[in-house]
């Protein structure tokens, strides 16, 4: 976030944090389901590959391009019943690969993001061998991340320097993958007009600041999915990019792809704290779901290139050494631990008592604040304060859109006012 940003909102303000660097802390004391920020999209792209090899033939009557499930601009799902096939419209100038939910859209993309550079730079390399056939599929995601950074570099330059100054140095495998992907631009669909500065060092830093800053727009939840959801669009958002994570965050973000009645900003991201937090307190996300054991958040965060302490971890990690120290003798103990945090034990969680114990001291957390429908593990927080501040007692889940009457709230005082839908 821009400190402007941060600070005009009058609930954020960026500060150094730390061991963390910089950060978002709460500039005034924040009640729970409030707010805090409202954020748009500077660059926005599919997270799907260029072409589904396991297809067996390519033709433009069928849609085939993985691409064709969402719109190729706000990217509602064309499955929806609320996309019509009567109103979705093809992009004329690449062979049908890219479809739009309404010609509102389209009309929208031809003038910010689908451009006939991008337009024929995508085509190319979906035609390209070396890319689609004999390179991983995070390639192919990797290329479509640099069509839309150079065109946000030709069209939108004040936007590209925003890219460019947020966190993230390349380190090797990000080198690597700037030279193969720098030279098949370079020969395939080089920048129209030339771009001042396109160069292998840029790629590879443009890569960095995609790997650590993107946000991605999850395909729609669906309990057959065995909690694993697929991400349909990836976005870099430049003020939730100062979020820092926590194991047990005091925040989560939500966004309202297929459902926001508005087109245009269907693709915001909007974060609601989860429960009251004091002023100058840091305002954490939790960077993936929160049910996955210490082992597992360890290794994924080192993809960001840090090692948690958070008090969970300290906690977890504990576990983990008596583990290592009496093996054979704890094993049923530890076993029984790491079900609480197993996916395939949540239940186990709901039966806990009171706000925790000696072992596992932050069991409340996803007594109240998980949620509890299958294979979903989305986080919880409440609706909004109403406009006299008073608490919803309604939680709110920001995977699958649950909503679960707050027993802790309703005995608080709060009012129930909505009827839940099962």
């Amino acid at each position: 976030m821009s400190q402007a940003a941060a600070e005009t909102s009058g609930l954020l303000r960026m500060a150094e944090i730390e061991g963390r660097g910089r950060g978002l802390v709460a500039s005034q004391p924040l009640r729970g389901g409030q707010i805090v920020l409202r954020d748009s999209p500077i660059l926005l792209y599919s997270a799907l590959p260029l072409i589904n090899i396991n297809q067996s033939s390519f033709s433009s009557s069928s849609h085939s391009s993985t691409s064709n499930m969402y719109c190729a601009k706000c990217f509602r799902s064309l499955l929806s019943s609320s996309s019509s096939s009567s109103s979705v419209v093809p992009c004329s100038c690449c062979s049908h690969h890219h479809i739009f939910c309404s010609q509102k859209c389209l009309s929208a993309a031809l003038t910010s993001s689908h451009s006939l550079w991008v337009c024929q730079a995508l085509s190319r390399l979906r035609d390209c061998p070396s890319l689609v056939l004999e390179q991983p599929v995070e390639r192919q995601v990797q290329a479509r991340f640099l069509v839309a950074a150079y065109h946000l570099a030709l069209f939108f330059p004040s936007q590209f320097q925003i890219l460019l100054s947020l966190e993230g140095s390349p380190n090797a495998p990000d080198t690597t993958a700037a030279q193969f992907l720098h030279s098949l631009i370079s020969s395939l669909c080089p920048p129209h007009p030339p771009l001042e500065g396109f160069s292998v060092e840029l790629t590879a830093a443009l890569l960095a600041k995609d790997k650590f800053n993107a946000f991605g727009l999850m395909e729609p939840f669906s309990p057959r999915d065995d909690g694993q959801r697929s991400v349909r669009a990836y976005g870099i958002y430049p003020n939730a990019s100062f979020f820092n994570h926590d194991c047990l965050p005091n925040a989560c973000r939500f966004d309202y792809v297929d459902t926001a009645p508005d087109h245009h900003n269907n693709t915001d991201i909007i974060v609601r704290v989860v429960h009251d937090v004091p002023q100058g307190r840091e305002i954490c996300l939790s960077y993936f779901p929160v049910n996955e054991n210490y082992a597992s958040r360890q290794r994924r965060l080192m993809d960001y290139g840090f090692t948690c302490h958070c008090d969970r971890c300290e906690v977890e990690a504990n576990w983990s050494d008596h583990e290592d120290d009496n093996v054979a003798e704890e094993e049923e103990e530890e076993e029984e631990k790491d079900e609480l945090m197993d996916e395939d034990h949540h239940d186990q969680m709901a039966s806990s008592q009171g706000q925790g114990n000696a072992d596992f001291p932050h069991a409340y957390f996803f007594i109240r604040y998980m949620c509890d429908r299958e294979n979903c593990w989305g986080t919880m927080a409440p609706l909004p304060p109403k406009d006299d501040a008073t608490p919803s007692n309604f939680l709110e889940c920001n995977v699958c859109g649950n909503l679960k009457h707050d027993q802790v709230t309703d005995a608080s005082g709060g009012e129930d006012e909505l009827s839940m839908d099962d």
